[in-house]
Order: C-alpha cells, then sequence, then structure tokens
C-alpha cells in the first residue's frame, strides 16, 4: 500500500466531512497539512476537528506546538514523512488534508533549508519594516523574487524576512534554490483529488462559517491567548479570524468591523489556496455538490 490520498481545496470548501467518510471506508488515518492547526489552544479559529471527530478517525499533525514556537515547511515535511510512515507500518491508508500549499510542497518534493539565520540582517529588515511599513519590505520582494512575493501574503513580515535574507546571503532568490536547490522527493504514489465549488457558494459558505466561529466563542479564544501573554506579533496570529480580534482586544477595530474583515481576508486567502493549487496539473478537480462525490474519490483512487 503505497499510495498516498491527498484531499485538498480551499478554506471553507468542505474538506473535513469528506476525509472522514474517505477515512471510515479505507480503515484511515488523517495526516493534516493545515499550517494553522498545529498551533494548540487554537481551535475555533483553525477549523480545528472535533474532539469527537478525532475520537472517530485519527488524526495527526494537530495540536502540535504552541503559538510562540518556531516550526517552518521544512519541519513539517519531515514530521509528515515521519508519521505517514508510520501509519503504513501498521497497514492503515494514510490520507493528507489540508490547504497549505507550501506544506504540501515540503511533503511530496522536499524543502530548502537554506542559509542559517543570520540575526544582524533580520533585526535590520525588521527596524525597516518599523520605520517604513511592511509594505517597503514587501516591495522590495517583489523586485528581487516576484514568484515570492506572489505566494506570500504581504502581512507576513516572518517570510517576507526570511525570502529577502536568503536573496543577500546567497545573492539569488529563494524561488531559484527551490527550483534548483537539493530536494529529498518522498516516493510514494500521490493521488491528488482538489474539491471545488461555484465561488458564488463558496463565499457564502465562508461568510457563513465566520459567522458561526463567532457564535461558538471565538472572541473568546482569542481572549483567553492574550491572557495567556502571548504577544499577538506572533507568526501564529497573522492568521485570519486572529489578527482582526486581536486588533478588536487592542481597541483598533470596531467588533462589527473586525467580522466583516475576517470575512473578507478569509474570501481573499480562498482565493489564493485555489490559485497556489490551480498551477498543479496532477490535481484532479471535483465539485463538492456531486451527490456521489466520495465514491467518486474511491475509483479514481482504486485505479491508480
Amino acid at each position: 500500500m503505497n499510495k498516498l490520498l491527498v484531499i485538498l481545496g480551499p478554506t471553507g470548501v468542505g474538506k473535513t466531512q469528506v476525509s472522514l467518510k474517505l477515512a471510515d471506508i479505507l480503515d484511515g488515518e488523517i495526516v493534516s497539512f493545515d499550517s494553522r492547526q498545529i498551533y494548540k489552544f487554537m481551535d475555533i479559529g483553525t477549523a480545528k476537528p472535533t474532539k469527537e471527530e478525532r475520537e472517530r478517525v485519527p488524526h495527526h499533525l494537530v495540536d502540535l506546538i504552541s503559538p510562540d514556537k518556531r516550526f517552518t515547511s521544512a519541519d513539517y515535511g519531515k514530521k509528515a514523512r515521519d508519521v505517514i510512515n508510520e501509519i503504513k507500518g501498521r497497514d492503515k491508508q494514510p490520507i493528507a488534508v489540508g490547504g497549505s500549499g507550501l506544506y504540501l510542497k515540503a511533503l511530496i518534493e522536499g524543502f530548502f533549508l537554506g542559509p542559517p539565520a543570520d540575526q544582524k540582517i533580520r533585526d535590520r529588515l525588521q527596524k525597516e519594516a518599523q520605520e517604513q511599513g511592511e509594505p517597503h519590505l514587501y516591495n522590495r520582494l517583489k523586485e528581487v523574487d516576484p514568484q515570492s512575493a506572489e505566494r506570500i501574503h504581504p502581512h507576513d513580515l516572518v517570510r517576507i524576512i526570511r525570502a529577502l535574507e536568503v536573496y543577500e546571503l546567497t545573492g539569488k532568490c529563494m524561488t531559484y534554490w527551490q527550483q534548483e536547490g537539493s530536494y529529498e522527493p518522498f516516493l510514494m504514489n500521490f493521488i491528488k483529488i482538489g474539491l471545488t465549488l461555484d465561488r458564488k457558494r463558496l463565499y457564502q459558505r465562508i461568510n457563513q462559517r465566520v459567522e458561526e466561529m463567532i457564535a461558538r466563542g471565538l472572541l473568546d479564544e482569542v481572549a483567553s491567548l492574550k491572557n495567556k501573554g502571548y504577544s499577538p506579533e506572533l507568526k501564529a496570529f497573522k492568521s485570519v479570524g486572529y489578527q482582526e480580534l486581536f486588533a478588536y482586544l487592542e481597541g483598533e477595530l470596531d467588533f462589527s468591523i473586525a467580522i466583516e474583515q475576517i470575512k473578507l481576508n478569509t474570501r481573499h486567502y480562498a482565493k489564493r489556496q485555489l490559485t497556489w493549487f490551480r498551477k498543479d496539473k496532477e490535481i484532479t478537480w471535483l465539485d463538492v455538490s456531486e451527490n456521489n462525490l466520495v465514491e467518486m474519490i474511491l475509483d479514481i483512487f482504486k485505479q491508480i
């Protein structure tokens, strides 16, 4: 059994329920490739599987680290490969589920570790961002590495600084090293299924899901993180939902405006996810509104 079923797609499309049904049928275990669900204490805003869903099907690489701990795509790739090999060793079917294109790339293709961090460069770039604004560094990244700039969110200062740091240290951009550097491909048969939905209906689902998260206590979750002493500036909290509600708690946004920004930013995030995944010609796209969706996925899985 050297096949890995991959269920991917934008946030809000319904990956969790589909993957649970597939795991039941295939005697499988789920390996998350969600770059936010790795963090502890961030349950509602990351749409983690519930306690009942995790008892129904084992989930891996969820609740892995505290929000203040550093965790890279390379870290993810290594851990995910170990977990998948362990699942296979128990004669279970691994099913990778998520929406982080970078994590999936690290799992499948390998990862570029790059030069070690240079704290002097990082401190200087951080100071520039504080004095001249984050757009200043992002615009510089667009000049030296437009492909990385397309992948990195304009407010993801940690990744922007890392990309500029690699360029300064090596004279070549991050994209060059990712394309030309040394990789360790994972030798498995990847069956990639992309879940999609009409854009209008997807956006309606996203808006509704945000409302449900608020009703379930997302604000209390963010307040709890603040009370635990975690800084709003942590990379983990640059995630949609957390950055807006931290801003509300800091008195920078009205609550109603924060909610609307969460909806808007989540829709933008879903669009970026689709843009990333659409470049992968190995993905078979299926509409989640199909009545026999699970059967269609199983047919593809069995034929390959």
